[in-house]
């Protein structure tokens, strides 16, 4: 049913959407071709830096149902088929009875294509320049109807008539107010309506800072096994605490490189962000010594507040949707895919509110149940990966749980049952936890997850 906009509502727009990421843009493009008016305030003008840069599966449905697919493929980016893991050491034979490939533990990959997923009609999807790609979906949003407003920053939400949020914009010295039926928080790490409803809570647990760059002639074979693995997605485990490298291709010469730490460790260097940089990288001298051999084409940038959740993400006549909501960490590209999946869910909610024409929180209860299980998941699959350490490579070449640990990769977290791998690995930690004679047991990472931080909304 097409959703017809209430031209007596005494609102100039149906729905405001706070930031034009890909959050902001595929909420966008849902609402405005189920024919409601949106208007999308964006502080930034695009194209712009920003991290994120490598895709999992769980996107592709996204863009076809928007119809934005054949724009991504048309732009040409790197075509991401696997992700591969490496760490310094650990070769050889596994005791622990894992059925382990050749090159030991502390190596692994996989490839997409190995576990058919609903909806994923190709075998890979891609690695993006965020500044295109974020433009390409902002402008697809565009073109379905939605009013993009670039330069223009959202200050607060007006929330004292709960059927009629104002939105207290302004740009430059010019300020006015929008009167909406409903605003969708899509500001990102921002996290505008967290801040201003003070919903937002720090994560207990992870606390991480990275360090990235890009850099021109990377050998992106240097650590790989195969010349096929070139152009997956890397994760180097380092020999320092909770510390790690992604690898991404941007271009076919330009590779994007980041060290992922917690906050304590980059605490002592934040003055000296190349210092930091280079002297992790030096604890995996084979990566050091690539690196070494190329051109650094951006400054590096440090990017931290990486975790955190809210008490809520939804009320009367709002909700939060992508990193506006919940963010935990980076290492399994999950950013793009949290965001565009939560805008979809979001907006079935939101579309089914507006034929109703009732936009009270309870109207959102289906997204907010199925956005905590989603995000639940990959938060405990991400905290038992850092407890687990290289052992999780074990797990990601085991037949035994290689396909269950794959859907977990694609980014297949949303539906009712909980995955396989999970219960799998959380019961080789406990067992390892509770066991002080364990082989394994002085090799396990120090992050704790208690049940309280799995859910913070």
């Amino acid at each position: 049913m097409t959703v017809t906009t209430d031209q007596q509502s005494g609102s100039d727009f149906d729905i405001a959407v706070i930031g034009g990421g890909p959050a902001g843009s595929t909420t966008a493009s849902y609402l405005a071709r189920a024919g409601l008016s949106v208007a999308v305030f964006e502080s930034e003008t695009f194209p712009r830096e920003h991290v994120g840069e490598s895709l999992v599966p769980a996107t592709t449905p996204v863009l076809i149902d928007i119809g934005a697919i054949d724009k991504i493929e048309a732009a040409g980016f790197p075509k991401k088929y696997g992700a591969a893991w490496t760490s310094a050491g650990d070769g050889g034979a596994d005791p622990l009875g894992f059925q382990v490939h050749e090159h030991g533990l502390g190596t692994a990959d996989v490839l997409f294509n190995e576990r058919e997923q609903l909806g994923v009609d190709r075998d890979y999807t891609w690695h993006v320049d965020r500044g295109q790609f974020d433009l390409i979906l902002l402008k697809h949003a565009e073109s379905l109807g939605a009013q993009v407003f670039s330069g223009v920053r959202v200050h607060s939400v007006d929330f004292a008539d709960r059927d009629r949020p104002v939105v207290r914009i302004g740009m430059g010295p010019h300020k006015s107010d929008v009167r909406v039926r409903m605003v969708v928080d899509a500001s990102g790490r921002g996290t505008l309506l967290g801040r201003q409803l003070k919903v937002k809570v720090p994560d207990p647990v992870f606390n991480q800072y990275a360090v990235h760059s890009w850099f021109e002639g990377l050998d992106r074979t240097a650590l790989a096994d195969t010349t096929q693995q070139a152009d997956y997605i890397f994760i180097h485990f380092l020999p320092l605490e909770d510390t790690w490298v992604w690898q991404i291709p941007i271009t076919e010469t330009i590779t994007s490189v980041g060290v992922v730490t917690q906050k304590a460790r980059f605490r002592e260097n934040k003055d000296d962000l190349e210092g930091f940089f280079w002297d992790s990288v030096a604890s995996r001298p084979e990566l050091f010594k690539a690196l070494k051999d190329t051109e650094r084409v951006r400054p590096f940038k440090a990017e931290g507040d990486y975790s955190y959740g809210m008490r809520k993400v939804a009320g009367d006549s709002m909700l939060l949707v992508g990193d506006a909501a919940r963010f935990v960490d980076p290492i399994f590209s999950s950013g793009v895919s949290v965001a565009m999946n939560s805008a979809r869910l979001a907006c079935a909610d939101i579309i089914a509110a507006a034929e109703a024409g009732d936009f009270r929180e309870h109207r959102f209860e289906t997204y907010v149940g199925k956005l905590r299980r989603g995000v639940s998941n990959w938060y405990e699959f991400i905290s038992i990966y850092y407890r687990l350490n290289i052992l999780f490579t074990a797990f990601v070449q085991d037949p035994r749980y290689r396909i269950g640990v794959l859907k977990l990769l694609q980014g297949d977290v949303y539906d009712n049952e909980e995955p396989t791998a999970l219960v799998a690995m959380r019961e080789f930690l406990a067992a390892v936890e509770n066991d002080p004679t364990h082989l394994w047991h002085d090799r396990l990472g120090n992050l704790r997850v208690s049940q309280e931080s799995k859910c913070l909304f």
